[in-house]
């Protein structure tokens, strides 16, 4: 007897399947669109308030530095949560601890809508930045274990390039709906897309294939102390603390200049200005060339420079120097920001997760820095204060680069 032929029938589950590997192809390429979906989500709330900061001035009576405050307390608490989340990670596992965090966000995100105070409000915001390092911290673990074998750079890209337009609208969302119906409600529409957002990526997102639990707590203790003696990645930490010390600072006070005379910027004007971080979502997936062909050193001490010199254009009292000043600032620090995890992820071997967690400790505890000093900068020299006190956070970064982050002896430039 003949075999039978084969089935062409095929479920649509099957069909989806199909269409995914004839649309994305496999590997590396079929998982970027949830690994940048997932940068998006982490970071639609994160700096969502910063353009309805002058509205919360208005309702609460508050100064520049209280209504900062609302950035500052989120990146904080990141900081504060980023080492733990990252041992947690390291023994239970990625794909559990993200996704649960993706759900988690959802709660406060709604009750700030409720809020019937700043504090509140601070609060809230400080319970936002709690559940956030479940995600940013344990993706970038995840990037590294699953593409250890090449595509790390790439995708590391693809999610900062989630991350810069998750950034880029939670504030347009934000700032649009507040001028339309009030930041209460706008606080209501992000609480339902991070819901959509988690769903998405638990169906979406592969489990780990190459995770190896470590549950062993004092030799999770030993791999911290090594890390802390690594003279490069406790340098690659203070870098990370200036690069968002000058996204923090400038991206926060810049909306209390433009909301002043001679500019008068509505919140959904201000809005509008974020615009800017778009151009991130185009820098981004190409920083991953550029830090291979130039270098890491080189790539770091070129977008720090651009930055500081950008952010002079900022202090003309004209509307065009202003955005142009702050596009071309935003994208040296993206850049920044891309180059100093790749490093991380190329050169730790051991305790990804927790490496990760201790870097974001350092970076976001530079932009809960970059909240308090260059607010109190703006209360004492305006605009101009915040911007000298972010230049000079940048210098502080191009000489930690030049210090202690040459490359190696031996080391090809183009690939350290």
């Amino acid at each position: 007897m003949s075999p039978s032929p084969p089935s062409t029938s095929a479920t649509p589950a099957s069909l989806w399947a199909r269409l995914r590997l004839l649309v994305l192809g496999d590997g590396v390429q079929a998982s970027r669109p949830v690994v940048w979906v997932i940068g998006f989500f982490a970071f639609l709330n994160v700096y969502s308030m910063q353009a309805v900061l002058p509205l919360l001035m208005r309702d609460f009576a508050a100064t520049p530095l209280q209504a900062g405050a609302t950035v500052g307390a989120t990146v904080l608490a990141i900081a504060l949560v980023s080492p733990f989340i990252g041992m947690l990670s390291d023994a239970l596992g990625r794909k559990r601890i993200l996704c649960s965090a993706l759900f988690a966000l959802c709660l406060p995100t709604g009750l700030i809508a409720l809020a019937g105070d700043l504090h509140t409000i601070v609060l809230l915001r400080f319970l936002q930045g709690l559940v956030v390092p479940g995600i940013v911290v344990v993706m970038i673990a995840y990037l590294s274990e699953e593409f250890r074998s090449g595509g790390v750079a790439r995708m590391t890209s693809t999610y900062v390039g989630g991350t810069v337009m998750g950034g880029f609208c939670g504030r347009f969302i934000t700032g649009h709906l507040s001028d339309v119906m009030g930041w209460r409600s706008a606080y209501v529409a992000l609480a339902v897309l991070n819901l959509l957002g988690a769903i998405w990526v638990l169906r979406a997102l592969p489990a780990s294939r190459h995770f190896v639990a470590n549950r062993n707590f004092p030799v999770a203790l030993q791999t911290l102390a090594r890390h802390l003696r690594n003279r490069r990645f406790v340098a690659i930490c203070g870098l990370g603390f200036c690069v968002l010390f000058s996204l923090v600072g400038s991206f926060t006070y810049v909306n209390l200049y433009l909301a002043e005379a001679p500019f008068h910027l509505s919140s959904a004007g201000l809005a509008n200005v974020f615009a800017v971080y778009l151009l991130g979502v185009v820098v981004t997936p190409q920083a991953g060339r550029f830090i291979v062909r130039h270098g890491f050193l080189r790539t770091v001490l070129s977008m720090l420079a651009l930055s500081a010199c950008a952010l002079l254009l900022t202090l003309l009292p004209v509307l065009l120097a202003v955005i142009a000043g702050l596009a071309l600032s935003s994208c040296g620090v993206f850049i920044c920001q891309s180059a100093t995890i790749s490093h991380i992820a190329d050169t730790v071997t051991e305790g990804r997760s927790l490496a990760t967690g201790i870097y974001y400790l350092s970076y976001y505890a530079g932009g809960a820095a970059g909240a308090w000093i260059a607010g109190l900068a703006f209360e004492g020299w305006g605009w101009s204060g915040s911007v000298l006190s972010i230049i000079l956070f940048q210098g502080l970064a191009a000489a930690i680069a030049l210090c202690f982050l040459r490359p190696r002896a031996g080391a090809v430039q183009a690939g350290s």
